[in-house]
């Protein structure tokens, strides 16, 4: 049938949509590593570094476990845009797959739609978990992702241009409304900002201010003031970028599997640019690296270190051929939904079951300022075994 050809050109070339549907395991085992950065919360490693005062090596890995307070980066700040900037790699492969089965965009999009949906309302429910009643707040990975997801569908379907002009159009508007939104006073003078980088001040901001009049059209137990952390809903306008920028790289890689060199280069140069961009709007006073409100200066920055992890994993796996090594990963990265649920829901239940069958200080054997790193692996052992026994029978979790 000819009559369900859609107008719009598609992300992927004619010549790279001939090519055999395979999935690209380089991107399984990056999210596979996102996903363990995640789980690998249940080691404390911040609660281990305090019962050794001034030990260098458990600092530097408690601060890569912990998002800094505002400006700044760790490892663990790069889990939400790797994962965001991965739905956007993965996007091409899932849209040549569909239109090799006859997809269209207008069978298509609804289901984009229904899949936006379910990612909120799923955020929404695990942070509702330890509720009263629902807690109706939209700026976790999921709910981001999916309040930006349809428009990032939308774009998967048109040319690199104009994808190229979506990212920067987003970049430089959002900068510009928070630019000219006037400056608040901000509570938190130990973290405040100076000068014109105020206007990015924790809870004394654009986004701050929206989120004061939008959560509180919700129902609450009691008025919405300001989130602890200074995370806001608006964010998921510039971690669409993030995603933008992910899709683009998704179209190089599938478009240039043959030829692994040429999209490496991409990928490095792309992201050396953009942490250069982003540390350049930092020093310069134009626009802070903040995360926790995801700043263009954030977006460039993170999303310069997504494409260079990209370039990693795909050496390491398509240029080097070390699938091997990747297995592991891959194995949590292929079920990233079932990942990130295990790692919400089933903390507790493990924790108490190894206590209950092996007592209290089964994990105690090195002492106490180890107890909690070795209740860790313990349990993030058990969440891949649960991952390894899903993949052997695949059973996988889609949205």
């Amino acid at each position: 049938m000819q009559a369900n050809v859609e107008p719009l050109p598609l992300a992927i070339p004619p010549a790279a949509s001939l090519k055999p549907l395979v999935r690209n395991s380089a991107l399984d085992a990056y999210r596979g590593f996102v996903m363990l950065l995640m789980m690998a919360e249940v080691l404390e490693l911040a609660r281990v570094a305090r019962a050794f005062p001034g030990n260098w090596f458990w600092s530097i890995l408690a601060y890569n476990q912990t998002h800094v307070e505002w400006a700044g980066c760790s490892l663990h700040d790069l889990i939400q845009p790797s994962f965001s900037f991965l739905v956007g790699a993965a996007l091409p492969y899932s849209i040549a797959s569909r239109l090799a089965k006859g997809g269209t965009l207008r069978v298509m999009f609804p289901h984009a739609l229904w899949r936006s949906f379910l990612l909120i309302a799923l955020g929404i429910f695990l942070r509702s978990t330890h509720s009263a009643q629902t807690n109706f707040t939209f700026e976790d990975t999921l709910t981001q992702i999916g309040l930006g997801y349809p428009l990032l569908f939308l774009l998967g379907f048109r040319s690199a241009r104009v994808q190229w002009i979506a990212f920067g159009a987003i970049l430089a508007g959002y900068w510009l409304a928070w630019a000219l939104y006037p400056i608040v006073p901000s509570a938190d003078s130990a973290h405040a900002l100076t000068g014109f980088l105020a206007h990015w001040n924790k809870n004394a901001n654009l986004g701050a201010s929206f989120d004061q009049w939008f959560l509180n059209l919700f129902p609450r137990g009691k008025p919405f003031v300001a989130n602890s952390g200074g995370y806001l809903t608006l964010s998921f306008i510039p971690t669409l970028a993030t995603m933008i920028l992910g899709l683009i790289a998704g179209r190089w890689l599938r478009g240039e599997t043959p030829r692994p060199g040429v999209p490496l280069a991409k990928l490095m140069t792309a992201g050396l640019i953009g942490i250069a961009a982003g540390l350049a709007l930092h020093g310069l006073g134009i626009c802070p690296i903040v995360k926790r409100i995801w700043t263009p200066a954030w977006t460039l920055f993170s999303g310069g270190a997504c494409l260079l992890l990209l370039a990693l994993f795909s050496w390491v796996v398509d240029v080097k051929r070390q699938s091997g090594l990747a297995f592991p990963l891959v194995v949590v990265g292929m079920n990233s939904i079932a990942a990130y649920l295990i790692a919400h829901l089933f903390q507790r239940f493990i924790e108490d079951s190894f206590h209950i069958h092996f007592g209290p200080g089964v994990f105690r054997a090195f002492g106490d300022g180890l107890e909690p790193l070795l209740n860790g692996l313990a349990v993030l052992t058990c969440y891949w075994l649960i991952l390894f026994w899903m993949f052997r029978r695949k059973l996988f979790l889609r949205i």
